[in-house]
């Protein structure tokens, strides 16, 4: 659990001023993680759907391809992903 979210936990019972200033945070910071909690959720719906897409390129090269052929085989879908967009560890290291 983040700290933000102890404080959404929290908040009813021991109040966000008292939280925040316990856990060293500060006020505006929390407001603005519950403020984009739903772009957060989208990103990593968006972020699972391309870990699956990077799979499935993987898997259809027999593992061969490394992450040059696998940056072009996703950019062949309707929709394209920036080369510098972070990528998660998907595959073991070997």
């Amino acid at each position: 659990m983040n700290r933000f979210q102890c404080v959404a936990d929290h908040q009813r019972r021991h109040g966000v001023k008292r939280l925040c200033t316990i856990l060293g945070i500060a006020r505006s910071s929390f407001h603005y993680w519950r403020r984009t909690a739903v772009h957060r959720a989208r990103r990593q719906e968006a972020d699972a759907r391309l870990a699956a897409r990077i799979r499935a390129v993987h898997q259809e090269s027999d593992g061969t391809y490394g992450a040059p052929r696998i940056t072009a085989g996703r950019n062949t879908d309707a929709r394209r992903v920036h080369r510098d967009r972070p990528r998660p560890a998907l595959l073991p290291a070997g």
